[in-house]
Order: structure tokens, then sequence, then C-alpha cells
């Protein structure tokens, strides 16, 4: 077992180093959220420092998950699956430019309603592959919830933008 663990684990690190490494850049490519801090927020709308720790813990089940599917080379559905997990990150890459660098609200919210639907489609493509996989996507896909209520509470307390 440790012999075919210590065979996979670059393609471990490569699929978790992934996720890790979009949602870097497009944080640094947003630049900072001191812009969210001063926007009127919808109840229960978390302090920025929250968001870093949440995404972390994200990109790393998404990494797991899509390493699993990866290396389930039986599965017919498998490269599809992959597909849709990177546009899926294309995407994903996209939010946080519309929400803070250029402060397009309104098109923030559409582009994490489309993101909420791709990721719904992934967790069941990636359950025909691995069903452990999909339960892994289960919590990017709540997070994507309530990331929505946020960017329509907030686009709406602040029409200006």
């Amino acid at each position: 077992m440790w012999k075919t663990l210590k065979a996979r684990l670059p393609s471990l690190l490569a699929a978790v180093a992934l996720p890790l490494a979009v949602g870097a850049a497009s944080a640094w490519a947003a630049g900072p959220m001191g812009r969210y801090e001063s926007f009127r927020r919808p109840p229960l709308s978390p302090p920025g420092t929250v968001f870093p720790v949440v995404w972390s813990a994200l990109y790393l089940l998404m990494g797991v998950a899509s390493w699993r599917v990866w290396n389930n080379r039986s599965c017919p559905q498998r490269r599809g699956a992959l597909a849709l997990y990177g546009a899926q990150l294309i995407v994903n890459f996209i939010w946080p430019l519309l929400f803070f660098r250029w402060e397009k609200l309104g098109t923030a919210f559409f582009a994490v309603l489309l993101l909420w639907a791709m990721v719904f489609a992934l967790l069941h493509r990636f359950a025909y592959c691995d069903r452990a996989a999909a339960w892994m996507l289960l919590p990017y896909l709540l997070w994507l919830t309530f990331a929505a209520y946020l960017s329509l509470g907030t686009w709406f307390l602040n029409p200006q933008y």
C-alpha cells in the first residue's frame, strides 16, 4: 500500500496544488479585500479574514477529489468530469475579479450562480466515477450557496455597483 501511495504522491500533490494556485492567483489579481469591509453587507456576512481559510480548505478538498477521479481510469466519464472541473476552476478564478477588483456586484452574482450550477453538475459527474470524490465537493457547493446569498445581498445593499 505505501509503495502505491508513494508512487501516486506526485500526482496527488499536483492535483492539490492546481486549485490552490488558481485561488492564490485569483486572490492576488483581485487585490486587497478592504473594499469588502466597506460594502454594506447582508446579515451573517463573515469578516474578510474567514474567506482565505475556508477557500484553502475547499481547494484542498477539490484537489483530492479531482485526483481520485483522475486515478479512476476505468470510469468512462472521467475525461468529461475533469474537463468540467477545469472549466469551473476558470469561473472560480474570475468571480473574485468581478466582485473585488472590478466591483461588478451584479455580474459577480450571476457568475457565482453559473459556478454553482457547474459544481452541481461536477458533483454528479464525480459521483459516477468516485462517490467519495463527490462527497468532497459537497462543502464547496454549500459554500457557493452561501456565497451566492452574500453576493446577492451585497449587490442589493450597494446598488451603485
